[in-house]
């Protein structure tokens, strides 16, 4: 028994020695390392050993930040590729605890952990990853904005009226890329495939699509709707361009069921480039030169057209005064971005819009479509006069950049409120009567203008602040009269003095 207890006290003898031995050994081992990372520790190709945690940290960063100057080449539409810089992509370090992780080999735990870290690292390396992450929603973006511009657009069926009939040819697909697909595929190539060292590719993903009306939508376009003439026979030849300019630029334009159009989107900017002269037009009661008078018989006349295809009028305005062209209440201008002409096609079908100007000076708008309405519906308009004003007696205006002498005049215009109607007829008996629009035009008396560029003496500007015009064509005429007289005695008298020197 006493031998049994001698020999348990021996061997906790023994193991309590090797305990603090290896205690000892392992303390001593550690003791010149505490505070780097210890031999034969990697990142990626980035050896940490040596390396405080912080230096370390630093060094995979940079050695991050550096691959942002790479590049990677992806596959888009038609053939083509595109160049993205990887500091494009929304990069980022995603696994920085790895030098945490790599400072601990050997450092924390246990002792004995420390010791089977050491050991282990004595046999083999020990390479920790370095785990990057790309932002999908950068990478959307940066494809909508530099890889979608090749996208290839379907084109929708089109619709012609050559000869008298109508010509329809089918439309092409289109292929674009798949922006939400595309941009998880590049993040997912670019965290697992993408060697680093090197140009990286890969494709976008690409959809093909149809076009949105086809020739099948195009077929039930071959009934007039409505279709209104007026005449320009007595423009000049600025006001007779701008109106076959306006006429063209809407011609064999498609509204599908639900579009609008605006006129003004459509003919503007009034500048030579888009073929406009300068013209007559209306600005504040005066008949004034600008690019593009004219453009409300464009608009006008397919106001008419509109109304008796009976589609949707979205805006339309009348004018500041009466024009000639059409009926009282029966026009619509156009004003820069103030006064426009927009409608929508209310029907259930596409429908086409022929405008076309003749060599006699007309100017027609024609609409095309799917005749669904009643044959024995008919339609007639109306002008209902609620009052008239006289325009006044005549103002007289001075033009300080016209020389004295200088007279034009302007027609005075009626003032008018006035309704127009639409009346609709079945068989002949009046079944509706509906109020299309109600307008406004100013009175504007007869303008005289009179030019006082020169007028030094002041008598032109007096004789117009009296608002007579005999008076002021009195005044203008002895002016002119003044002024010849004076320029014919200095010229006589310029004679005599050359005379003079030349018998000197």
């Amino acid at each position: 028994m006493e031998y049994k207890k001698s020999i348990g006290k021996i061997y906790a003898l023994i193991c309590l020695t090797v305990a603090f031995v290896l205690i000892y050994c392992v303390s001593a081992f550690a003791s010149a390392d505490d505070d780097i990372i210890l031999d034969r520790i990697y990142a990626g190709d980035i050896k940490l050993s040596g390396m405080s945690p912080a230096a370390a940290r630093k060094t995979v960063e940079d050695y991050v930040n550096g691959l942002k100057d790479l590049s990677i080449k992806v596959d888009v539409v038609g053939g083509n590729t595109v160049t993205l810089k990887v500091s494009e992509l929304g990069m980022k370090w995603a696994n920085p605890e790895l030098i945490e992780e790599a400072y601990a080999l050997g450092h924390k735990r246990n002792p004995i952990s420390r010791y089977k870290d050491k050991k282990d690292l004595a046999a083999h390396d020990k390479v920790f990853d370095i785990n990057l992450e790309f932002d999908e929603t950068v990478i959307e973006n940066v494809i909508k904005e530099k890889c979608s511009i090749f996208d290839e657009k379907a084109c929708d069926a089109s619709i012609t009226r050559k000869g008298g009939e109508f010509i329809i040819t089918d439309g092409v697909a289109g292929e674009r890329i798949n922006t939400q697909a595309s941009a998880l595929r590049v993040k997912t190539y670019m965290e697992i495939f993408w060697d680093r060292d090197e140009y990286g590719h890969t494709q976008m993903i690409t959809e093909v699509y149809e076009p949105e009306h086809s020739a099948q939508d195009l077929k039930d376009v071959k009934d007039v709707l409505g279709t209104y003439t007026t005449g320009f026979t007595s423009s000049g030849a600025g006001r007779t361009a701008n109106v076959r300019n306006g006429c063209s630029l809407i011609n064999g334009k498609v509204l599908y069921p639900g579009q609008q159009l605006s006129v003004y989107s459509c003919v503007s900017p009034f500048t030579e480039e888009n073929g406009y002269k300068l013209a007559g037009s209306y600005n504040k009661g005066l008949v004034v030169e600008t690019l593009g008078g004219g453009i409300c018989q464009v608009s006008s006349t397919l106001y008419n057209a509109v109304l008796r295809a009976e589609l949707q009028v979205d805006e339309r305005s009348n004018h500041s005064m009466i024009v000639s062209y059409v009926d009282i209440s029966a026009d619509a201008a156009i004003s820069g971005t103030s006064k426009d002409f927009k409608f929508t096609n209310s029907t259930e079908y596409p429908i086409y819009i022929q405008g076309t100007t003749s060599d006699d000076k007309q100017i027609t708008f024609t609409i095309y479509g799917k005749e669904t309405r009643d044959p024995s519906r008919s339609l007639s308009f109306e002008t209902e006069v609620v009052q008239e004003t006289e325009p006044g007696d005549p103002r007289v205006i001075a033009d300080p950049n016209q020389p004295v002498g200088y007279i034009t005049a302007q027609s005075a215009h009626t003032g008018y409120s006035a309704n127009y109607y639409k009346i609709v007829k079945e068989n002949g008996e009046e079944k509706e009567r509906v109020r299309v629009n109600s307008s406004y035009y100013q009175a504007v008396p007869r303008i005289v203008t009179f030019g006082t560029k020169g007028d030094v003496t002041g008598m032109m500007s007096a004789a117009i602040s009296t608002q007579s015009v005999d008076h002021c064509k009195e005044v203008a005429n002895n002016l002119v009269n003044a002024a010849n007289a004076a320029a014919i005695q200095a010229a006589e008298a310029a004679a005599a003095n050359a005379a003079a020197e030349a018998v000197d």
